[in-house]
């Protein structure tokens, strides 16, 4: 008999929390860690900015989520479930959750993620600590949480949408789909179901959502997602499967980079000096009339090399990808900018 496992291997399918980690070898890692207690957990969080694909799941296919957990719960010998869900979902969903995890019949309990666990409370080591009852931030790492999770015992973290799939793949009905947010200067903000291979451009034409004037797009979350020109669309949606569409002429690009800094410096947990320094001073300099952009670009390359978890190292994403993607790529008349800008911007980044 064919083990999930190896269903789940050959059905190739990876997290869609952003990570895109395989997910039979994570599995994989926990089955075979050494420890008496095993714990599976379902990150519900959902903080990363413009991604609403876990609410539309949790709100459509409850059933199958708790059943992806079971399946998980059971495959590993795990002694608990902990649906790990942001207050937000948890207010909305707690009843359809709870109904769903009784007719399971699973050991799973719901945990709401306290308000002030905020962005970084979605990160995998953090929230761990969280449910501990710990401070609020990422742990070092090695070990990681296959191996040595919660309270030290091996522990799964699967996001909402790929223990959905794990049902699919159980039950034999896995069609290599996964959801989008589609958002921003469009027609039809919505959650779309469509084919895990589908290019950007072809997701935007068949959901009557390719602008007619001249864009660019932020792929995999509004905060950390990459920022693409209207040339660049010929590949997947990559990431939390999120894709925000921007008018070129009516953003304004240093109050665009400024949002961007900003959400990084409030979410920042503080623990490492990079991120809660860097994002800081990122946010200051671009709230200037005149911003030194030789140090903008230093900052980030800062950021991104020294940061202590993900949160710091996504901080450059967005900025630096918007510059070289699109102001690099923008005829001058195209940006909001005065005469000029655009240029000395550019020039400050690789």
């Amino acid at each position: 008999m064919t083990s999930i496992i190896d269903k789940i291997k050959r059905a190739g399918l990876v997290g869609r929390g952003g990570a895109c980690f395989p997910v039979a070898d994570k599995w994989k890692m926990v089955k075979d860690a050494k420890g008496k207690d095993k714990h599976v957990v379902c990150n519900a969080s959902e903080g990363e900015p413009g991604v609403k694909k876990d609410g539309y799941i949790i709100e459509h296919f409850a059933d199958r989520v708790i059943d992806g957990m079971a399946i998980a719960i059971d495959t590993l010998k795990a002694d608990k479930g902990f649906f790990y869900i942001n207050p937000a979902y948890y207010k909305k969903y707690k009843a359809l959750l709870a109904k769903n995890i009784a007719q399971s019949g699973a050991p799973i309990e719901i945990f709401a993620k306290p308000h002030q666990a905020g962005y970084i409370g979605g990160e995998e080591t953090t929230l761990l600590n969280v449910i501990e009852g710990r401070r609020i931030e990422p742990r070092f790492r090695p070990p990681y949480p296959p191996t040595a999770g919660l309270w030290g015992s091996p522990t799964l973290v699967n996001n909402v949408e790929t223990f959905y799939n794990v049902s699919l793949v159980a039950a034999d009905e896995y069609k290599k789909e996964r959801f989008y947010t589609v958002a921003g200067d469009c027609l039809y903000e919505n959650v779309y179901q469509l084919p895990e291979d589908w290019t950007i451009e072809k997701i935007l034409k068949t959901t009557h959502n390719y602008p007619n004037f001249p864009f660019f797009v932020q792929v995999g979350g509004d905060g950390s997602g990459e920022a693409l020109n209207a040339k660049q669309l010929d590949r997947p949606a990559a990431g939390a499967g999120s894709i925000r569409v921007y008018s070129l002429s009516k953003r304004k690009p240093q109050e665009l980079m400024l949002h961007w800094a900003a959400f990084f410096s409030l979410e920042s947990c503080g623990q490492c000096t990079p991120c809660r320094d860097g994002n800081l001073r990122l946010k200051e300099i671009l709230s200037q009339a005149d911003p030194d952009w030789p140090t903008v670009a230093e900052l980030l390359d800062n950021l991104a090399d020294t940061a202590f978890c993900g949160l710091g190292c996504a901080a450059a994403i967005a900025i630096r990808s918007y510059v070289n993607n699109v102001l690099a790529t923008a005829p001058e008349t195209a940006v909001n900018l005065p005469k000029g800008a655009r240029l000395a911007i550019c020039s400050c980044f690789n």
